[in-house]
């Protein structure tokens, strides 16, 4: 059972909520919302559905993952209802609804009905979800100026949310200290798996995203995606990139481990950690988030010339001649919330030498971001470089060391606040 001091955090949090919808759905023409849950579609040419963890909004209210065929109705100066789908029904269990205080703010009816409600006088009326479930739903579906503003509330997360988050790292954390010792032991990609759930209390299917776990060269595979059964022969390197869900909130915590003996990989892991705790102390309101993506190449072009990865070049050449992206090909990272990527952070295109950066905003307070430098080495960007005119400057004998150590990657969850940042991560 969550803290007394967290459940009246939520009572604010869902005042706050209803005031910016009601903001959002009177600037729009809409005098109440309907929100769908969602459901899991079914696999093409099978009866099993995908998993299903839905949709931002109902989470940003409710909290409430896996849940369903539910639907929330919004209407100003009215007590929001929610439809929760319970059937009767041997199949399968309902799962039961723990009694908290906002059972008091949001009127909770139980449906056995997977079809939206009927309402009663709901005026003009916008309905928000999976287009697949909103058919024969009066009320306009999907609004596209509506979607825009109620992305917007969420851009600014409140102290309930931001609380939630913070928990979430602390859950994740414990999982990546089991999963560093489950490396420790020689165990498969896996087995460090199995450590990171058992030590989280979670299963893989309710975690915010796939858990990343690369041991030796996989750990160059951004997205990583696999994981081997039997141990590797030797245990050079460890990346594991993963979160938790607390109460419908992520958090997204990366870290590199360097294996026995690996004294040249350690030293880089090392220099990467540092860079990565002055971009995180970066984070203020009124920074662009473009220039601390921008500041992450400066790091780590000092850091290729400083481990002697890259000779014979100023730090600002290395840059410009493209040599940190292919060391840091990805952007430094993103907003955070009831999404991993969470929505609004691209008002505007990102620029021409960040072009996978998810975030171009200025910095405000209540932000979350993630901030996760990274340095890899990946054959099928390395190479290319290595035969080129640049390649020259490149000590192709260490790359070719580090290769089976794959990359690194840090990351933290950092809340911009009134006067600087929270690192939640490493307040866990």
């Amino acid at each position: 059972m969550p803290d007394k001091a967290l459940l009246s955090l939520q009572l604010d949090h869902l005042k706050e909520l209803q005031a910016r919808y009601e903001s959002a759905l009177a600037d729009q023409g809409f005098d109440s919302l309907l929100i769908a849950s969602g459901a899991a579609p079914y696999r093409y040419g099978d009866d099993q559905a995908w998993h299903f963890q839905g949709y931002g909004p109902f989470l940003h209210w409710t909290g409430l993952t896996g849940r369903e065929h539910c639907w929330l109705w919004l209407r100003a100066g009215h007590q929001p209802v929610l439809w929760l789908h319970e059937p009767v029904d041997f199949w399968h269990a309902n799962q039961p609804l723990a009694e908290e205080p906002w059972q008091t703010f949001i009127e909770v009816r139980s449906s056995q009905s997977p079809e939206a409600p009927v309402l009663d006088d709901p005026g003009s009326l916008a309905v928000i979800g999976d287009p697949a479930l909103l058919d024969n739903v009066p009320g306009e579906p999907n609004p596209e100026n509506l979607l825009r503003a109620l992305d917007e509330t969420r851009v600014r997360k409140t102290p309930y949310e931001i609380e939630c988050l913070a928990h979430a790292n602390a859950l994740a954390l414990a999982g990546h200290r089991a999963a560093r010792d489950a490396f420790a032991d020689g165990e498969s990609e896996f087995g460090i798996s199995l450590a990171y759930q058992q030590a989280t209390r979670q299963r893989e299917a309710d975690a915010p995203y796939h858990s990343i776990i690369g041991v030796n060269d996989h750990a160059g595979t951004l997205h990583y995606q696999y994981y081997d059964t039997q141990p590797p022969g030797h245990s050079r390197s460890l990346l594991i990139d993963a979160g938790v869900r607390f109460r419908g909130y992520c958090s997204d915590i990366t870290r590199t481990t360097a294996g026995p003996g690996e004294s040249h990989f350690a030293a880089l892991v090392h220099g990467l950690e540092r860079v990565q705790l002055r971009l995180c102390d970066m984070v203020a309101p009124g920074v662009d988030y473009i220039d601390i993506h921008r500041k992450a190449h400066q790091g780590i072009a000092a850091l290729l010339s400083a481990t002697g990865l890259v000779t014979g070049l100023e730090d600002y050449e290395i840059i410009e001649q493209g040599i940190t992206r292919v060391f840091f090909p990805h952007g430094i990272g993103h907003f955070l919330g009831v999404q991993v990527h969470d929505v609004a952070g691209k008002p505007t295109p990102p620029p021409e030498d960040a072009p996978f950066l998810r975030l171009t905003r200025q910095l405000e307070p209540g932000m979350v971001v993630t901030i996760e430098p990274g340095l890899y080495f990946i054959p099928s960007l390395l190479d290319p470089l290595l035969e080129g005119k640049v390649g020259q400057h490149l000590n192709q004998e260490l790359i070719n060391r580090l290769r089976g150590c794959g990359g690194i990657r840090i990351e933290d969850n950092v809340v911009v606040t009134e006067t600087g940042s929270r690192n939640l991560t490493r307040d866990g």
